[in-house]
């Protein structure tokens, strides 16, 4: 097995874990306490936006390394759909395709299924409500509980913080909720 090979194929946990965790320790050598995604889209409008809010009034540029961090993410996830694009099927484990079928979807064929997110369905109210209203959801909770599941889940359950801790909680609670009690008959 080439290298190439090796890289495509999905990563065990038991090396992505460590590689993530390997964050933390790294940040608190270097002096950051802070680890998110969600806080890049503050730094970026207050870089952008030299206007009168006061929640963009602050010295951004302290930040700035986060910025460096999203635009990796991005980065990576362009060459990983470009070069490491594998067109092998997605595995899915038949329990789930079973119970997705009992749900009316159908379409495995790719990462997504089709049933779910196309342009037809987004203009649905099932559509809407998982796509727009959720994704409006998933941004005003990651504001509200001041930080997002990477930030509160990695970063401030390691530095012993105890709203990150209840953040956690929190995202737990309603991500179970969602996908066991409300899913089901939203699909």
């Amino acid at each position: 097995m080439n290298f190439m090979e090796w890289v495509k194929q999905p990563w065990p946990w038991y090396v992505a874990g460590p590689l993530i965790g390997l964050m933390v320790p790294l940040l608190l050598l270097i002096g950051n306490k802070s680890f998110g995604v969600s806080s890049s889209l503050r730094h970026i409008c207050a870089a952008c936006l030299r206007g009168n809010i006061p929640f963009f009034q602050y010295d951004w540029k302290k930040e700035a390394w986060n910025l460096f961090f999203v635009s990796g993410i991005l980065l990576g996830g362009l060459i990983a759909a470009s070069v490491l694009n594998n067109p092998a099927p997605v595995q899915l484990n038949p329990r789930l395709v079973h119970e997705l079928q009992g749900y009316g979807v159908g379409d495995f064929s790719g990462l997504m299924p089709q049933d779910l997110f196309n342009w037809k369905s987004l203009f649905s109210l099932r559509g809407f409500a998982l796509t727009v209203a959720g994704g409006f959801l998933v941004g005003f909770g990651t504001r509200y509980a001041g930080g997002c599941t990477s930030g509160h889940s990695i970063m401030g359950l390691s530095t012993l913080q105890w709203p990150s801790l209840v953040a956690t909680i929190c995202f737990m609670t309603g991500g179970f909720i969602m996908a066991n009690l409300l899913l089901p008959h939203i699909l």
